[in-house]
């Protein structure tokens, strides 16, 4: 066999960009102008609307509406980095890492300790029994 049979170049004219395929085989696909596809919070709440949007279209069950938050464009922290954890000593790693990374200071937005909201119920509906503790 001759490797010319079976090997073959391509020509870089015919070699198309993002757009041009897009534009061929990717149906109701859209470009959003005003939304930077590195800012990952916008990303985020774009992908959170879009959720909004469809459990809105959904079923008006109405027990469910009454359960359903109302969407806000951005979140109550905003562009803000949040790290959680339950280790106590967490407060420690994030200063060592904000300072490895040339940045410095945190705001607890939160408890030490894990705690119910106060309109939790706490009493069980299961009454006790002997052998039960």
């Amino acid at each position: 066999m001759r490797a010319k049979e079976f090997l073959t170049e391509q020509d870089l004219a015919s070699v198309h960009d993002n757009l041009d395929i897009a534009s061929l085989s990717l149906p109701y696909t859209y470009m959003m102008p005003e939304l930077n596809n590195s800012n990952f919070y916008d990303i985020y709440r774009f992908g959170v609307a879009i959720a909004a949007v469809r459990g809105e279209a959904g079923d008006k069950d109405k027990v469910q509406d009454q359960n359903r938050p109302d969407f806000r464009a951005s979140s109550q922290w905003g562009q803000h980095l949040i790290v959680s954890s339950f280790d106590p000593n967490v407060g420690k790693v994030i200063d060592k890492a904000l300072s490895k990374t040339n940045h410095k200071g945190k705001i607890s937005v939160s408890t030490p300790g894990s705690e119910e909201m106060k309109d939790t119920y706490k009493v069980s509906p299961v009454k006790g029994f002997k052998g039960y503790n």
